[in-house]
């Protein structure tokens, strides 16, 4: 007989059963509470792979005794959203819960619109990414966000424990949990993940009775999985040293660190997002086509996903590294930012001020300001800061690429300011 993976044989089937989540699902919780009264609205739940995204959604579903429709976002598009909407009109209270809702294009959102405002069907979408960007506005303001936890190692505990107890296979055994660091350290938290390799150890051996220790976990796992963690420490310090590796103009480095990433599961489109980061805040007016560059590939890889997305991350993470590079605008906003919050508000002046009014134009609204597309060169010089500060500098470009002529641009115009 064959049966389902060890993950899908331990998915709760009550609220009760779920581990983690503890700050949403204490007992009469305004989440438990909303779950067992049947008050569902549409929701959006955020965060890390294996935390239980789905099986809260399945459980609610069972809870409230709602027809449940699931799909995909990798795989669906429009005509299926239709295809639920049209479930849902005759199926009434009908939830439909979209994995990896991120994934979903604009058009693909507009198409939910309509039936979640109505209330054709109550929307559960599951993402890894911030939903403030990947969810357009109008759907995301007719949902409710909850944010969903990594395990901790207590719950990692409790969860490989009752996996031992009350597994079909692993009850018949006699295992013992001596050690559970790398389970939890390579399970990052990750409920499925942590499963599947209790799974991959057990059946590593063919005996009945096995001592779970680091080491024997270690040894089982290098063969099936990447030692890369999405959700913990390995993350941030892989897409620091990618970043970093850009900036710093060494290719052969960015693709191995991309690699690295893409191997071990990593969003495609997180790893753009940090491109198009990147190529305002270290490449900049250096060479702007970095942006332009950065952004379709941002774009591009959302919409064809892996596995060609690779080529284009690789094309544009080269691009980026080998690009000439200023970090003026980023230093400019940060030091204005700083200055702005530091000072009082300084008038504008009169010169620059918008005058609609007769009363406006009496106070001097307006008056004497030179209209830039009449004057050449040095004519049209007016003062743009407000007086007390006239002369401050906050850009300060440089000698490199396009910002070279940027500079002798304000040069001539301007004169060195001072900074």
């Amino acid at each position: 007989m064959h049966l389902a993976p060890l993950p899908e044989r331990m998915r709760p089937q009550t609220i009760t059963d779920i581990i983690g989540q503890s700050h949403l699902l204490y007992p009469n919780s305004p989440f438990w509470q909303m779950i067992h009264l049947k008050h569902i609205p549409s929701m959006l739940f955020w965060g890390p792979p294996g935390v239980g995204k789905t099986t809260l959604a399945q459980v609610i579903a069972q809870t409230g005794d709602r027809p449940f429709k699931q799909i995909s976002a990798i795989q669906a598009g429009v005509k299926d959203i239709r295809e639920v909407i049209a479930f849902a009109e005759i199926n009434k209270g009908t939830i439909l819960f979209i994995d990896e809702i991120h994934r979903f294009s604009k058009s693909q959102q507009d198409a939910l619109l309509g039936a979640v405002e109505k209330g054709i069907i109550t929307l559960i979408g599951a993402t890894t990414e911030n939903p403030s960007f990947e969810v357009i506005s109008a759907l995301l303001s007719r949902c409710q966000v909850f944010t969903l936890q990594a395990l901790s190692a207590d719950e990692v505990m409790l969860l490989l424990k009752r996996a031992i107890e009350t597994d079909i296979i692993l009850s018949k055994k006699k295992i013992k949990l001596k050690e559970i660091a790398a389970l939890y350290q390579l399970g990052g938290g990750d409920a499925r993940k942590t499963l599947s390799l209790l799974e991959i150890f057990v059946n590593s051996s063919s005996e009945d009775t096995l001592i779970v220790t680091d080491e024997g976990v270690l040894q089982a796992a290098q063969t099936h999985i990447a030692l890369y963690d999405k959700s913990g420490e390995q993350h941030y310090d892989i897409i620091s040293a990618f970043i970093k590796s850009m900036r710093g103009g060494d290719a052969d480095a960015v693709v191995y660190w991309l690699a690295r990433m893409l191997v071990g599961g990593e969003d495609p489109v997180f790893i753009a997002r940090r491109m198009v980061i990147l190529a305002s805040e270290d490449i900049g007016n250096a060479n702007p086509n970095a942006l332009l560059l950065a952004n379709a590939c941002f774009q591009s890889v959302k919409m064809i996903g892996m596995p060609e997305a690779r080529i284009l991350l690789s094309q544009t993470a080269i691009y980026l590294a080998t690009s000439e590079k200023s970090n003026a605008s980023y230093v400019a906003i940060n030091d204005a930012m700083q200055f702005v919050s530091q000072s009082p508000p300084l008038p504008v002046p009169l010169h620059l001020r918008n005058a609609p009014t007769k009363l406006m134009k009496e106070l001097n609204y307006g008056k004497n300001y030179k209209y830039s597309h009449n004057f050449e060169g040095k004519e049209g010089n007016q003062l743009y800061l407000p007086e007390t500060i006239k002369g401050m500098k906050f850009y300060a470009p440089k000698e490199i690429g396009l910002e070279k002529k940027i500079k002798q641009f304000l040069e001539e115009k301007w004169g060195k300011k001072t900074p």
